[in-house]
């Protein structure tokens, strides 16, 4: 009840004086509180799945479409398409280290490849 009858500015000297008699902050517990969140939020699932996208064809258009087929089993012109729509992704949800040699072998054929 005492309390509540003072004014902020009155309650706050209070708090000083306490704090200096005891030997306390009354800080901790509300940056105690605010560090908690912040650390759930860093805690982010990885990523398992990844898309692998074709940015473009660069200059070995015919290398890049081979390999385009080989990984994704599509036709002649199918796969075409794929690489003259760039761009255009390739791959959806696979595995990262998947992701990672389609990327090398595009890379090696002259394509710009993405994985995300």
């Amino acid at each position: 009840e005492f309390i509540s009858n003072m004014t902020v500015l009155d309650l706050s000297e209070l708090i000083k004086e306490l704090e200096e008699k005891f030997g306390v902050s009354a800080a901790a517990p509300a940056a105690a509180m605010m560090m908690a969140p912040a650390a759930a939020v860093e805690e982010v699932e990885e990523k398992t799945e990844f898309d692998v996208i074709l940015k473009d064809a660069g200059a070995n258009k015919i290398a890049v479409i081979k390999v385009v087929r080989a990984l994704t089993s599509l036709g002649l012109k199918e796969a075409k398409d794929k690489v003259d729509g760039a761009p255009s992704t390739i791959l959806e949800a696979v595995a990262k280290d998947k992701a990672e040699d389609a990327k090398k072998q595009l890379a090696e054929a002259g394509a710009g490849v993405e994985v995300k």
